[in-house]
């Protein structure tokens, strides 16, 4: 049995697809976790939660968490205004996928889907949240804070604020190498978010996936058909 975790899929099905059966060749005695972010930007966000809940319902250990742009599809869809959701050119592709002209459009199964999603995972060894904490709050308040936990973009970590736990989190993409080179340090708080869906960026434009027993990195370049996104 394996853990691993990943982060910021946006979209890119393909790519995620090549992680969890090519590379990682996930089995139902794995775990996988992701750290949120499944929509927006990329090309196809309606079949990364198709494939995230076939997986689910075909008995693989796949448990899911929220990030803002999952919150900022769902708020959009239920017509809640909280979050600038991209402009119009980062709302087409996502609508297109769905094929709807409106969020509030998309099948309700999905938006339940996304209403369920907690913003933190709990396990032994690690907390996971997407974007992180506010460390300055207290640990009652700092794990109550979620707007701070799905869009916080800087933090000072404090691993006694999450009883000596490691932190791992995705939202703000850093370049592949130094990702992999961060984790080879085993450090208390680590991002995994290595800008999957930038595919015109060479420094970016990987999913990277975490073995939280052995810490090994496992990197999958962007292979998805062309579409149009900014380079960062």
């Amino acid at each position: 049995m394996s853990r691993y975790a990943t982060t910021d899929l946006h979209g890119c099905l393909h790519t995620f697809r090549r992680l969890v059966e090519d590379e990682l060749r996930l089995t139902t005695a794995d775990e996988l976790y992701l750290l949120g972010d499944y929509v927006n930007k990329g090309p196809d966000s309606k079949g990364v939660l198709d494939y995230l809940m076939h997986l689910q319902a075909s008995g693989y250990n796949v448990q899911a968490l929220r990030g803002n742009h999952d919150q900022a599809l769902l708020d959009d869809a239920r017509h809640r205004k909280r979050w600038a959701w991209l402009g119009l050119p980062g709302r087409q592709p996502t609508l297109r996928s769905f094929g709807v002209r409106r969020a509030s459009d998309i099948a309700p199964h999905y938006l339940a889907w996304l209403d369920a999603l907690p913003y933190e995972i709990e396990l032994p060894d690690f907390v996971l949240v997407h974007a992180g904490y506010d460390f300055a709050l207290p640990p009652e308040e700092m794990r109550q804070d979620y707007l701070t936990m799905l869009s916080i973009k800087k933090f000072v970590f404090d691993p006694v604020r999450l009883g000596g736990k490691r932190l791992l989190h995705g939202h703000v993409p850093r370049p592949a190498a130094q990702v992999r080179t961060q984790a080879a340090k085993h450090p208390g708080a680590l991002g995994l978010d290595s800008g999957c869906v930038y595919r015109h960026n060479a420094a970016f434009a990987q999913l990277t996936a975490l073995n939280l027993d052995t810490w090994e990195v496992t990197q999958v370049p962007n292979c998805e058909p062309a579409y149009p996104i900014g380079r960062r």
